[in-house]
């Protein structure tokens, strides 16, 4: 008898076939809809396996709902929506996606640093919206990048592929991190500091850690304050990590030139939100991965440590905390 899954968001076809093949599978179907936490309540009580994303929290009530449950496989890098801790006293294993979204995310952050020093969205709906009557010498300047210092606070996979392609724009490369990376220093003539300094000294501040409580409002007033009045905040890590009102003071009082965000706190972000009504400010919905090829391969191994475990095996990429 095959062991039986539920799966939480809509998921490409290619990667239901492979499901099928071995297990018993019910699926969410709305397209653009999380799960209802009630529904999810009530699937959950008596599967075996559960693929699931960031918009679930699987905290220990919901985890408690679950009789059967022997793993939950995340189709995410970070896992702070899931009790981990919990669900390994249940003996529910915990796996996640990491490796695979690397490159993408790395793109993104430095597309969207780009974006914000250069006003790339405040310039196109200028043109759109008829404002454009010529050209003069100091409409939307902007920041320049090459050369300038990036601060880059967590120096993971992430991290390190965003601090490459700084590299190939001649920009000086500062970064904050719970251990030394002696091998990207020795590559790249990266520089390890500790957090003030990073804050005090960077044109570009770039957000690339893991969130858990311990860095809830880890930018909060105090940081922001440390930072140059030229400088943009960038963050494509998760929301809670910047306290957001301290960000819209700063950026309203012109303490930090511009932020560019791609995670908020609450998602999808309020949309009466006061970081929404500033210009200096680039806002994207959590696309960081978002590529056909990062979002398949990433669907594929959420699959396969699905069917790998309750076929008798070992998870391919276990959370270990």
């Amino acid at each position: 008898m095959k062991r039986k899954i539920y799966v939480t968001r809509k998921i490409p076809a290619s990667i239901y076939d492979q499901l099928v093949q071995h297990l018993d599978v019910k699926m969410w179907e709305e397209e653009d809809i999380p799960v209802p936490r009630e529904v999810l309540l009530k699937e959950i009580k008596d599967v075996d396996g559960l693929f699931c994303t960031i918009t679930e929290t699987i905290d220990e009530k919901m985890i408690s709902h679950a009789e059967n449950l022997k793993i939950i496989s995340n189709m995410a890098v970070g896992f702070n929506h899931i009790d981990v801790k919990f669900a390994n006293k249940k003996g529910i294993v915990v796996t996640n996606t990491p490796g695979v979204l690397t490159e993408t995310t790395a793109d993104l952050t430095f597309a969207l640093l780009m974006a914000t020093a250069r006003r790339v969205v405040e310039a196109s709906n200028y043109l759109r919206n008829g404002e454009w009557k010529s050209w003069s010498p100091m409409q939307l300047i902007g920041k320049d990048i090459y050369g300038a210092t990036i601060g880059i606070i967590g120096m993971g996979r992430i991290g390190q592929a965003l601090a490459r392609r700084a590299k190939g724009f001649g920009m000086k490369i500062l970064y904050y991190n719970r251990s030394r990376k002696l091998e990207i220093e020795k590559e790249l003539g990266a520089e390890y500091c500790d957090l003030d300094t990073l804050l005090e000294t960077s044109d570009y501040v770039s957000i690339l850690i893991p969130y858990s409580p311990g860095v809830k409002y880890l930018i909060g007033n105090k940081e922001l304050q440390r930072m140059k009045k030229t400088a943009i905040l960038i963050n494509t890590a998760r929301g809670g990590i910047i306290d957001e009102q301290a960000l819209y003071n700063a950026l309203k009082n012109k303490e930090i030139w511009a932020a560019g965000l791609d995670v908020f706190e609450k998602e999808p972000i309020d949309l009466d939100s006061p970081l929404l009504t500033l210009p200096n400010v680039v806002t994207l919905p959590h696309i960081g991965s978002a590529s056909e090829a990062t979002r398949i391969k990433m669907a594929e191994i959420t699959a396969d440590n699905l069917i790998q475990f309750l076929e008798g095996g070992d998870p391919l990429t276990p959370v270990i905390i």
